[in-house]
């Protein structure tokens, strides 16, 4: 029983004051996960270069010479063939559209393809530039379409990446239950209990949450975007928030295990909650904050890589392992653990003869040995 360890006196201190750990933990991982009401996918370009650069430089001359624009322009590409008179119709009406600074129509010599390239007056990123790619495909080009019986599809590398990250947004809430409700019923059948498993989702789904707000504050609204040397702040990119609920998931997963295989042995031998819950933690923190320190480390070096996806990936998983490993493990964890008391470990009779058997620590077989007298 290790009660001369930090994690253990510390256990204790939460434990006797488990509203206030645990409404603190809480507040830190709501107010940092606020910033995430305003997240917007889409993808960086040049633009978002540190000022210093050639590279922003370059982008920031085409800007001022050309307008926003420029650095981003749509394409519409069609097969007229004996409908050529479209052509002058699609012309004159895109370049009467709000938010169109200019349309220049191409015609390739011998090809049938007709094709007109469009320079947005906002940038590749801006949001005004997302808006008025819907809406010249909805409200402009497909009413043409309709009426003259041609496809004018509108692409570009600005379209595409907008589309993708609509693609991607769309699927982000199957993707997020599909994996909490899987680990849901892992972890139940695990520790056989209700609230433990439910407890642990939600507080593994507010660490991430928070992680996302500080990276949303720091590459989306710019804040203190100086320190870790990125231009001005644009939409995240779309593929970060899977990849990094994916990663962080599953090593504040390995976590939860850890800490709960300790707990629910230390329950099952003494039947005392508060014990199992500060044994469980001296036992099992110095391990917990180890490993969390090597990967935060790790993941926080990606900030000294130029490139800004790069940095936003690093920051954000080196945020969410420094929260999991801290504010949830270190107070939600036992606090909520002690208010919960042996609620902790219930489960109805009739679920637990449904789940099956997961024994995390493997079957133990103990072989007795006589020598002489003695049992080994």
């Amino acid at each position: 029983f290790r009660s001369d360890t930090v994690g253990y006196r510390w256990s204790r201190i939460v434990q006797r004051n488990p509203w206030p750990a645990a409404l603190l933990g809480l507040g830190i991982l709501v107010v940092l996960t606020i910033p995430v009401f305003s997240l917007r996918l889409g993808f960086s370009d040049e633009g978002n270069y540190p000022t210093d650069t050639s590279t922003r430089r370059a982008y920031d001359l085409l800007a001022s010479g050309f307008g926003p624009g420029f650095n981003g322009p749509l394409l519409v590409v069609a097969e007229l063939g004996d409908k050529a008179d479209v052509a002058g119709e699609v012309t004159a009406t895109l370049s009467s559209q709000d938010g169109v600074a200019g349309v220049v129509p191409i015609a390739p010599p011998g090809s049938p393809l007709a094709m007109w390239q469009i320079f947005p007056t906002t940038s590749p990123q801006d949001a005004a530039t997302e808006n008025l790619v819907h809406r010249l495909r909805d409200d402009v080009l497909d009413p043409i379409e309709q009426a003259r019986g041609v496809d004018l599809p509108l692409t570009g590398i600005v379209a595409s990446n907008i589309d993708f990250a609509g693609y991607i947004a769309r699927r982000l809430p199957i993707f997020f239950g599909a994996v909490l409700a899987l680990s849901f019923l892992l972890l139940m059948a695990v520790f056989r209990s209700l609230l433990v498993p439910l407890k642990a989702v939600v507080m593994n789904l507010l660490s991430i949450g928070a992680a996302y707000g500080v990276v949303v504050a720091i590459f989306q609204w710019g804040w203190a975007k100086e320190l870790v040397g990125i231009g001005e702040g644009g939409p995240i990119e779309a593929w970060a928030p899977m990849m990094m609920f994916a990663i962080v998931f599953g090593l504040s997963m390995d976590y939860e295990v850890f800490l709960l295989s300790r707990m629910r042995e230390e329950f099952d031998r003494s039947g005392d909650n508060a014990r199992a819950v500060a044994d469980g933690l001296a036992t099992t923190a110095r391990v917990i904050s180890a490993a969390a320190a090597i990967m935060v480390f790790v993941f926080g070096s990606f900030i000294l890589e130029a490139d800004r996806p790069i940095k936003l990936f690093g920051v954000g998983l080196a945020t969410a392992v420094f929260l999991d490993a801290t504010v949830v493990r270190m107070i939600l964890v036992p606090a909520t653990m002690e208010l919960l008391g042996d609620r902790n470990w219930w489960i109805p009779a009739w679920l637990d003869r449904l789940l099956p058997r997961i024994d995390v620590e493997g079957k133990h077989h103990v072989h007795t040995i006589k020598i002489g007298r003695a049992h080994v």
